[in-house]
């Protein structure tokens, strides 16, 4: 059975998620939750968590340490863009501060500077395609007037769709003992964002190049290419099975993470597949391609 922090101490509440979507009216409709055929704790992919699920059956066709809850890096992100599509203009113009620089050394940035403007559209596919965590900062100040203004959007927005067993601290995913969730959820938060036809568009794209302001308002050119390794042809996918795109993620803390959308040509079905805590980033992408197959 999960766990799901009590967000208004520091203890843990044990949540059965199958339950609680049982007692919502019309929840468990559109989501995967018939866990009748699906494997928790095999051993079959190397990664320490993961599942894979089949959309149009809305079955859970495979998982391991399902509700167990992890670090999980960068896939974040995709909470960061559901909220900002949801209460956010996509024309707005928004604003780098001083607080979208406060990151760790090394963390994975696009060259933004204080002063910089673009409109959120850009920042959100500078965010997703090469997993920016200066632009999810900037995203987060101007959709929630602060940083934790957002965070707390991102927490109440996972509790709305039944990810009870997930809490965030920040918008990007770098590394905090309290930033947690679980493959269960981080499917559900996925499933949600994939409503958005934006959210579709930026995580399909190979690169992305686009022209901002800089603090004099110049025009400053920004071209990123994504993190994906499906879309470089590191990694061969077999038959009929189409990557549509996702989230990688990579901290010392959470491993290598990867949540992707997949299609199979050959019977129209759509996969959401989620791997956390792999050995290494070719691991992921294998076990990924291993779930797809079983």
């Amino acid at each position: 059975m999960p766990f799901a922090r009590n967000l208004s101490s520091t203890s843990y509440t044990m949540i059965n998620t199958a339950e609680v979507s049982a007692t919502l009216p019309g929840y468990s409709e559109n989501i995967c939750v018939d866990f009748d055929d699906y494997t928790l704790g095999d051993a079959f992919i190397e990664a320490e968590a993961g599942g894979v699920f089949d959309l149009t059956d809305k079955k859970v066709l495979y998982g391991k340490n399902l509700f167990t809850s992890m670090n999980p890096a960068s896939t974040t992100k995709i909470m960061t863009a559901l909220v900002a599509l949801k209460y956010g203009n996509l024309s707005d113009r928004v604003l780098v501060t001083e607080n979208a620089m406060v990151l760790e050394r090394d963390a994975q940035t696009a060259g933004l500077r204080v002063g910089d403007t673009m409109t959120l559209e850009q920042a959100l596919n500078i965010m997703i395609v090469c997993s920016a965590n200066d632009a999810a900062l900037a995203v987060a100040e101007h959709v929630g007037g602060s940083v934790q203004g957002f965070v707390d959007l991102m927490n109440a927005e996972a509790l709305r769709i039944g990810a009870t067993n997930t809490h965030f601290t920040n918008p990007h995913g770098l590394t905090d003992e309290l930033h947690k969730t679980t493959p269960y959820d981080l499917y559900l938060i996925f499933n949600e964002a994939l409503k958005y036809d934006e959210f579709r568009t930026i995580i399909s794209q190979v690169a992305y190049t686009t022209s901002i302001n800089d603090a004099n308002g110049n025009v400053k050119d920004i071209s990123v290419e994504s993190t994906n390794l499906f879309f470089k042809g590191a990694f061969e996918v077999p038959g009929t099975l189409n990557i549509i795109g996702g989230k990688t993620g990579t901290t010392a803390a959470a491993g290598s993470c990867l949540v992707m959308y997949a299609k199979d040509s050959s019977t129209n079905k759509e996969y959401i597949t989620v791997v956390l805590k792999a050995p290494d980033r070719d691991t992921s992408y294998q076990d990924t391609l291993l779930m797809l197959t079983l």
